[in-house]
């Protein structure tokens, strides 16, 4: 008898498509700014959006959850007076990404923080640090 058959049959893996996602998402907010002659703006504030959106599909499990939804319209409103404040430069030396990135990588830590912070405060029965011991 061959090995092949004795084998078990492989698990086929099922294609993550989030990052496209997130991509076609971002995308219109960006090319909407680059039309009003802001490009600068487009980019970070795509950036800002996408690393808000990859903390929150980091965070998917809990999507069933109604202060999950309550705790990401917060930080949502949170954005628009925020973003509104930043003083973005005007053809300045230094690269959009120079700023555009500490932004995003800031927000990404803040919204996983916060939603850390809401599990713990309002789930009781639902933990990820219990699923994984």
């Amino acid at each position: 008898m061959a090995d092949d058959e004795q084998s078990p049959p492989e698990q086929q893996v099922r294609l993550d498509w989030t990052g496209l996602k997130i991509t076609a998402l971002v995308a219109p907010v960006f090319f909407l700014f680059v039309y009003l002659g802001k490009a600068e703006i487009g980019i970070t504030l795509s950036l800002v959006l996408a690393m808000a959106m990859v903390a929150i599909k980091l965070r998917w499990e809990l999507r069933g959850y109604a202060w999950f939804w309550v705790t990401i319209g917060l930080i949502v409103a949170l954005h628009i007076p925020f973003l509104s404040i930043i003083h973005w430069p005007h053809h300045s030396s230094i690269p959009t990404i120079a700023f555009a990135l500490p932004l995003g990588i800031a927000d990404f830590l803040l919204i996983s923080g916060a939603l850390s912070l809401a599990e713990k405060l309002f789930s009781k029965g639902h933990s990820s640090d219990e699923e994984d011991g």
